[in-house]
């Protein structure tokens, strides 16, 4: 292997899977890990199968059906684990086997405290020092690719771990995981962990040097970075960060930090960035994680930009603030995000793109337009956009009627009341008209009715939300009669009983107009006559 390739280890169907509450089913498991084939991975980690059928048939099903990566099957450095995971594994065409036993002074008082392990710290450390051996070998006669990890390394004696390490080299072990098991590490001493560990192991440049960094500080993706720095070239981590307690490194990050900064690393991977995103949501699925909006390369908002100032910059040129391509990584490019922090830039480039054209003179207005329903909204969807552009163009053409203000009030003990203030534009004149009806639509409608000095037959009524959230735009489209002709008006609002007065004056609004349009028509058919006469 070149020493500038990063072998990437994916976790997320043993350790992942280990997170409270993550379970996958045999085909969940299987399914991932076909995805996980087409990412590139390197090996994939497919379950403890001595701990359950169920995690034997996941490890078995993903040999039988899954080509491409090796396929790792977990065990205790103990004879029964390693046989199940041989076992498993059996048929596959690149398989391994990965042992582990604790090697902190803490896991040893924890989980070698019986006296047949030794009565003193140095009679243990030997046992653990033997059973490694023995694990490391048995393991050799099952595959020729035997991982060995030291449980707990982040918090073991340094001395003692290489003693450990060497053991398991001697033995067979051709990958030695370093793992801060606990998340307790930081940076700069997990290097050093690694340094001392290939200062141990000098001449045997055959043996790969693992990390597996556990998050609870909030420091996996560093310490893994860190450990590459110093010599590691298999990363261990799982998709969307998932795993025991706070999660283990997540592989979308590391993969991203070494390309991104591939000048600083000097290192690379087979991964197929452009199927991290696809990746991410499977595994989100499957395991009932939801993906956090602000989540690093795969999160809703990891290339997407509210404010004005960054939307500016970023339709100018892109790298002002985005570091990578969001196609990159199978996320969608650009994603101007339109809320109350959006300025003009982004919201003009919206509407460009959804094929909205806007006059010149119009533009401010609208804008500001915008900005009143983005402080109604915390989020500004294209169908909001697209209905308030429609809006617009209505308000730009004086209607017959326009309704000024409305209340409207619900009592228990009575019918609803509504009282509507409207503008007739023919006369100038404001008539403001209550009513009451069997519900509160139907008092807007009959106080509208008896404003505009006539009554309309409804012919249908529909409402349905047409955005998404929970203050999402809800559509009223009615449907009114005169004289043998239909005529239709909608409206959208937060706001559903504004909608409903709305949709209802712009349909009386066409009518008005069609009433107008014939009458023009029968008065030029009129002079016509005339002049020949």
């Amino acid at each position: 292997m070149s020493q500038n390739h990063i072998l990437i280890f994916d976790t997320t169907l043993r350790d992942g899977e280990q997170a409270p509450g993550a379970s996958m089913t045999v085909p969940e498991k299987v399914a991932i890990a076909r995805q996980l084939a087409r990412l590139n991975v390197d090996v994939i980690e497919a379950g403890f199968p001595v701990s359950s059928p169920g995690q034997y048939e996941a490890v078995r099903r993903v040999v039988a059906e899954v080509s491409g990566p090796t396929i790792c099957a977990l065990a205790r450095a103990v004879e029964q684990d390693i046989r199940a995971a041989g076992e498993a594994l059996q048929g596959g065409a690149r398989t391994r086997i990965h042992t582990f036993i604790a090697t902190s002074d803490i896991h040893i008082d924890a989980k070698f405290g019986d006296d047949r392990f030794g009565k003193t710290l140095r009679e243990k450390r030997q046992t653990i020092l033997r059973m490694v051996d023995e694990a490391v070998r048995y393991a050799c006669t099952f595959t020729d690719d035997v991982e060995f990890s030291a449980e707990d390394a982040g918090r073991t004696d340094l001395g003692y771990l290489c003693e450990v390490v060497q053991a398991a080299v001697a033995a067979g072990a051709t990958t030695i995981n370093i793992p801060d098991t606990t998340g307790y590490c930081i940076p700069s001493e997990y290097a050093e962990m690694f340094t001392t560990v290939r200062a141990c192991l000098a001449g045997r440049d055959d043996v790969i040097l693992s990390t597996h960094c556990h998050d609870d500080l909030g420091l996996a993706v560093a310490n893994s970075l860190a450990a590459v720095q110093a010599g590691a070239r298999q990363v261990e981590c799982t998709i969307n960060g998932i795993g025991e307690r706070a999660g283990n490194a997540a592989l979308e990050e590391v993969v991203m930090a070494l390309k991104v900064r591939g000048s600083k690393f000097g290192v690379d991977t087979r991964i197929v960035t452009r199927e991290l995103a696809a990746t991410s949501k499977m595994v989100s699925v499957a395991c009932g994680f939801p993906v956090p909006p602000n989540k690093a390369i795969v999160g809703r908002n990891a290339f997407s930009h509210e404010a004005g100032i960054h939307q500016h910059g970023v339709l100018r040129r892109r790298d002002t603030y985005e570091i990578m391509r969001a196609e990159d990584v199978g996320q969608e490019p650009e994603q101007i995000r339109l809320g109350r922090h959006s300025g003009r830039h982004g919201f003009f480039s919206r509407l460009e793109k959804l094929g909205a054209q806007v006059a010149e003179d119009q533009r401010e207005t609208l804008y500001q337009q915008f900005v009143e329903l983005a402080d109604r909204k915390k989020e500004i969807y294209d169908a909001d956009l697209l209905h308030l552009v429609d809006q617009h163009r209505l308000r730009v053409t004086e209607p017959h009627y326009r309704i000024n203000a409305m209340k409207v009030s619900v009592d228990t003990t009575g019918q609803p009341q509504a009282e509507v203030q409207v503008y007739l534009s023919r006369s100038g004149v404001i008539r403001t008209v209550q009513a009451e009806g069997e519900g509160p639509v139907e008092a807007i409608y009959r106080a509208i009715d008896e404003a505009v000095g006539d009554a309309h037959e409804l012919i249908s009524y529909d409402i349905h939300s047409v955005s998404q959230g929970s203050d999402a735009l809800g559509e009223v489209t009615v449907m009114i009669r005169f004289a043998g002709t239909s005529f239709r008006g909608s409206a959208r609002s937060v706001d559903v009983l504004k909608a409903s007065a709305d949709a209802y004056i712009e349909a009386i609004n066409k009518m008005e107009m069609h009433r107008t349009e014939e009458e023009n028509v029968a008065f030029v058919g009129r002079g016509i006559i005339e002049s020949f006469q």
